[in-house]
């Protein structure tokens, strides 16, 4: 009976944690250009203050731990391709990145932002389990792309990995259309970034990989 009870709480606290980052998700996406402060994510999660912080200490962590969420589902979703027996090809794996990152809402920005709370407001413990759980992701689909792609030498899936998700985050933070880039829109010398980011990625992403695996099976 205890362990049940111990079981059934350890669930309740479990569907808690998801129910506060899906309102903290909810208020990013509907205000963009600003980010939500505890009362905020409290209401729209219908919780008090008090019991968010329980499960964040700090609005940072909090977005970090979305964060986290956000790229565990991208991964596994990679991991999903990557294992299911079928040939991977260039096509499939933008599909993946495509759906849960580009056309996620909220993904992008929430990434780029991370980036800076991490170094700046977040607990070091904190960043640096962030940090190690990524790093543990990337070694397993590296390792598996490698399966893939025997011609990539050991490390190499890993690396290509992270090119990949610096260019994704790069192009992004460039070409997005923030209030900035909608201000110089009519700007002579600011033309060259008037640009498709998905189409940009696209490019740019199958540029790298038929790089990375020249002489592997064609993309």
């Amino acid at each position: 009976m205890i362990i049940k009870v111990r079981a059934i709480h350890a669930e309740e606290k479990e569907v808690r944690h998801h129910a506060i980052l899906d309102a903290a998700e909810r208020l990013l996406i509907a205000h963009r250009q600003r980010i939500a402060n505890v009362d905020e994510v409290a209401a729209e999660a219908g919780l008090a203050k008090g019991t968010v912080y329980l499960y964040f200490p700090s609005k940072e962590e909090l977005l970090l731990a979305l964060h986290d969420r956000n790229s565990e589902r991208f991964f596994t979703s990679l991991l999903e391709l990557l294992t299911a027996g079928a040939p991977v090809t260039f096509d499939r794996l933008f599909q993946v990145v495509r759906r849960d990152m580009v056309d996620a809402p909220g993904f992008l920005p929430l990434a780029a932002l991370c980036f800076g709370l991490m170094e700046k407001s977040v607990p070091i413990d904190a960043a640096a389990a962030h940090k190690l759980r990524t790093a543990e992701r990337l070694q397993t689909a590296g390792t598996c792309l490698e399966r893939q792609f025997p011609q990539l030498a050991e490390g190499q899936g890993v690396a290509l990995l992270i090119h990949s998700y610096a260019l994704i985050i790069g192009l992004w933070q460039m070409l997005h259309p923030s209030p900035v880039n909608k201000a110089l829109a009519d700007a002579a010398n600011f033309a060259i970034l008037h640009r498709d980011y998905t189409a940009e990625l696209e490019g740019g992403l199958r540029a790298l990989w038929d790089g990375h695996l020249s002489g592997a099976t064609p993309l």
